[in-house]
């Protein structure tokens, strides 16, 4: 070494020691191997670090972007009998299955492998949760957008009425509040199972819940279950412990491997066998080995069955993380310790499987993860179909744990053949049925057969109306709406585009400056008169108790009627009739004009030979009956007119809107039933006139009727029947079947139920689901029509003039629509139809010869 330093070179190597050289060696393999693990530890743990990176950032980007919260509700009670009656431990276990199906068919799926799973994870887990948010209990399934549709489908077959619905993320977390929360794992390896709900004597769920039952609206807690599929290694052990067990070794040892003698698999000498040392068929030695072989108790038989029955069926690898959001942090320990308590109805203390709790080190991780719904795999475990089904099922009908988000009414989905918007009219609504919208029409045909809506106060009547009606008056059809309240009227108008402001009539009894009129007694065909004296009598006996009409009353008011209407250019009104029995000069005048013998002979025969005391008596009763309207100014300057406003028959068959605000509040109870029974009978007869033309030149004409049964007399029946045929085009909506029997009399409920094709029900009462039930049957049940949601409608269509499954629907709300243009539009009607009420009331008075110098008939006499 010096002589280099000097610059020397040696002319002889300089001998080193052996023992130097040697310890040299031995020291730089150690230090290079030390080197290289160390660089290989270094990478790993490079590799493990940036794979906590990328999985951190890929679990985010999954929960936000590929994945979707589904709530599931079910209704309280699929059946009639299961609100009346408990259940028993069959019907519980029988109910549960249904979860059981349903985790046997996700366990089937493949489990992921590999480089790319590690490093990345896997998208094939799905979350079940049981939430508690504000006061209500919810169940969740949040899953990849890929497995969506097989879980729906697996779900569908095992609860079929189940409603599956894509919401928004939940949040049981607020700004003040402190959360807290747990894992849970088992005490003994995976493979020994835990207690489930066929071992249980009660729907285990109810202990779940019950912990989530009375919380603070502004707390919030979840048990959340990570499930996905795995692989088959947790079976093989499973049933390698259970030879271990059968050769004899208590659960320890057979869990070890090893008996207390320390040889593998059975008695000490079981090497030497195996050896071929000593022969293996001793007849001396082995009937010794078999009375020397440890027998098993009853309670290991047991547990060697459990792990059997625990292998033999699909498994899922499960993480079970729980969450308390509390206003404080002494009540989120409380909910936290109870829901902890809730599982030790699973546990199997000696020979089987118990859940202990895994407290994180890091509060913020396990948060994360909740909200991300990642896997923690150092808190996962092996369980199987039956015990998931145990820790996470739907609500049975017999959960009486409150506050539960159930399902108000089942749903249906429509079927494959309802018309669509290239074969329909009018889009009637859609059905949304497990996350599929499908809109739904109705055809023209299909409406020629009417359509009948009922439901409570507030389900949605109105809108539907005015949503159809609104779709009619765009398309250029003609369209009638009679309506008792005027906010359906104030809708449609606002509604009414501005190609079609001239074909509106706006009919509203309430404008007295400007009254339009309504004769009930003007005909234009002789063949008609018969028919509106019939209506008019039919709607007396509509507006009074039939002890108060009678044979007499009908008779002299047909009469009178049929005299009033014998002069076609010039015809008398309601208001005339009066008169016609107190005026002996006005009658003569009347009777100048008839032509009906009959009618005559009534006159001559019969009342000029009547004492003037009985006519007295029947003046009395005829005027009792009309001078209520006669006597109302608003009404006498309606009905008191000689001419209509407008043609009923023009109205229909050049396409035009008449829009009847019938509001009780300005027009009161009775007047509203005249007019609008008036105005559906004008209509009628509109429509049976229709037969002078052919069939093929006939234009539907739709008419609305909210609250119709206050505006139709018993000839609804031929309306239903017979005025299809004139294409007048029926939809009639009220609130129960109890409006349409009035004394007893059923003959407008039968007419209704027995010729309507398409009918809707939303929500309606107890005592209409007796007839109703019968309708939708079996797709749906009273329980179900009692407890629909708002704007949901059970429908019952004709298509093509067949009827078709039930299902549900539901329809966009119609637009508020222009105000202005609503307000311009019953300006320009009431200028073109209505009359100055001064000229109208001249006209009246004129007829009645009130004011006049003829002096008036002394009380008791009669001018008969």
């Amino acid at each position: 070494m010096y002589l280099f330093q000097f610059g020397l070179e040696p002319t002889s190597p300089v001998p080193v020691p052996a023992s130097v050289a040697a310890g040299g060696a031995d020291l730089f393999l150690p230090m290079v191997i030390l080197a290289v693990l160390a660089g290989i530890g270094l990478l790993i743990g490079l590799l493990f670090l940036v794979r906590f990176f990328v999985r951190r950032r890929a679990e985010a980007s999954k929960a936000t972007f590929e994945s979707v919260t589904i709530l599931v509700t079910l209704p309280k009670f699929r059946r009639e009998e299961d609100s009346e009656r408990g259940a028993s431990k069959e019907q519980v276990i029988e109910t549960v299955g249904a979860a059981e199906s349903f985790f046997s068919a996700l366990g089937g799926l493949k489990a992921h492998h590999g480089l790319g799973h590690w490093f990345f994870g896997g998208d094939e887990q799905i979350a079940f949760e049981i939430v508690s948010h504000g006061k209500l209990i919810y169940f969740y399934i949040t899953v990849h957008k890929e497995l969506r549709e097989l879980v729906e489908q697996q779900l569908s077959a095992a609860y079929p009425d189940a409603y599956l619905e894509q919401v928004e993320d939940y949040n049981i977390f607020t700004p003040t509040s402190v959360t807290l929360g747990s894992y849970l794992v088992l005490k003994r390896e995976s493979v020994f199972p835990i207690k489930t709900y066929r071992k249980l004597e009660k729907d285990p769920l109810n202990a779940v819940t019950n912990v989530l039952a009375k919380l603070p609206e502004t707390e919030g807690a979840a048990f959340q279950f990570l499930v996905r599929p795995t692989g088959t290694g947790w079976r093989s052990r499973a049933m390698k412990i259970v030879r271990n067990m059968q050769e004899g070794m208590s659960i320890e040892e057979a869990i070890v491997g090893k008996s207390k003698k320390g040889s593998k698999g059975g008695s000490g000498s079981g090497w030497i066998e195996a050896s071929g040392l000593v022969g293996s068929g001793n007849s001396q030695t082995q009937p010794q080995q078999k009375e020397q072989q440890r027998r098993l108790s009853p309670l290991e038989e047991e547990a060697m069955k459990g792990l059997e029955e625990k292998a033999s069926k699909a498994g899922m690898e499960v993480c079970i993380r729980l969450v308390a959001s509390g206003a404080t942090a002494a009540s989120a320990e409380t909910t936290l310790a109870n829901m902890l308590n809730a599982f030790a109805q699973y546990n199997i203390y000696q020979y089987g499987n118990s859940f202990v709790k895994a407290v994180p080190y890091s509060k913020t991780k396990l948060l994360r993860q909740f909200i991300y719904r990642a896997f923690s795999e150092q808190h996962t475990i092996t369980l199987n179909s039956e015990e998931l089904a145990s820790l996470w099922h739907l609500p049975t009908p017999w959960t009486d744990t409150p506050n539960i988000k159930w399902l108000g009414a089942r749903k249906a989905p429509a079927p494959a053949n309802v018309p669509g918007p290239d074969d329909g009219q009018i889009e009637i609504g859609y059905n949304m049925y497990r996350g599929v919208k499908t809109p739904v029409w109705i055809k023209t045909k299909d409406r020629q057969r009417h359509m009948y809506i009922i439901g409570k106060s507030g389900s949605g009547k109105s809108e539907l109306i005015s949503s159809m009606a609104i779709q009619d008056i765009k398309a250029g059809r003609g369209v009638c709406v009679v309506e008792p309240h005027g906010d359906l009227i104030e809708k449609i108008l606002a509604n009414v585009p501005r190609e079609r402001v001239d074909d509106v009539i706006y009919f509203c009894p309430s404008d007295l400056d400007r009254p339009m009129g309504l004769n009930m007694l003007e005909a234009k065909d002789e063949s008609m008169k018969d028919f509106a004296v019939q209506e008019m009598i039919a709607i007396f006996y509509k507006l009074f108790p039939p002890e108060m009409i009678g044979p007499m009353f009908e008779h002299h008011m047909r009469n009178a009627m049929l005299t009033l209407m014998s002069d076609p250019e010039n015809p008398g009104s309601i208001t005339d009739i009066p008169r016609m029995f107190s005026d002996t000069e006005f009658q003569n005048a009347w009777r100048a004009k008839v032509k009906d013998p009959v009618v005559m002979s009534y006159w001559v025969n019969e009342v000029d030979k009547t004492s003037d005391f009985h006519k007295s008596e029947m003046l009395g009763y005829l005027i009792s009956k009309v001078g209520r309207f006669v006597e109302n100014e608003m009404m006498r300057n309606i009905i008191g007119q000689q001419r209509n406003s407008f043609d009923f028959r023009d109205v229909m068959d050049q396409q035009k809107i008449l829009l009847v605000n019938l509001s009780k509040g300005k027009t009161g109870d009775v007047n509203a039933e005249l007019l609008g029974l008036i105005i559906v009978s004008k209509l009628q007869m509109a429509a049976l006139g229709r037969a002078d033309m052919p069939e093929e030149q006939r234009k539907d004409f739709y008419l609305y009727i909210d609250e119709f049964q206050n505006f139709i007399t018993d000839s609804i029946a031929t309306i239903l029947s017979e005025a299809r045929k004139y294409r007048l085009d029926l939809i009639i909506a009220h609130q129960y079947i109890g409006q349409l029997v009035k004394n007893n009399d059923t003959k407008i409920r039968e007419a209704v139920f027995g010729n309507v094709g398409t009918m809707f029900t939303a929500r309606v009462g107890p005592e209409d689901t007796e007839t109703l039930e019968k309708v939708y049957a079996p797709e749906f049940s009273g329980y179900d029509l009692i407890n629909s949601d708002k704007f949901t409608w059970y429908v019952k269509m004709i298509v093509d003039n067949a009827q078709i499954k039930p299902f549900t629907l539901n329809f966009n709300m119609p637009p508020a629509g222009d105000r202005d243009l609503a307000e311009a539009i019953k300006e320009l009607s009431r200028l073109k139809y209505g009359r100055d009420r001064a000229i109208v009331s001249a006209e009246i008075l004129e007829r009645s010869a009130i004011g006049t110098s003829k002096a008036p008939t002394p009380p008791g006499e009669t001018a008969f």
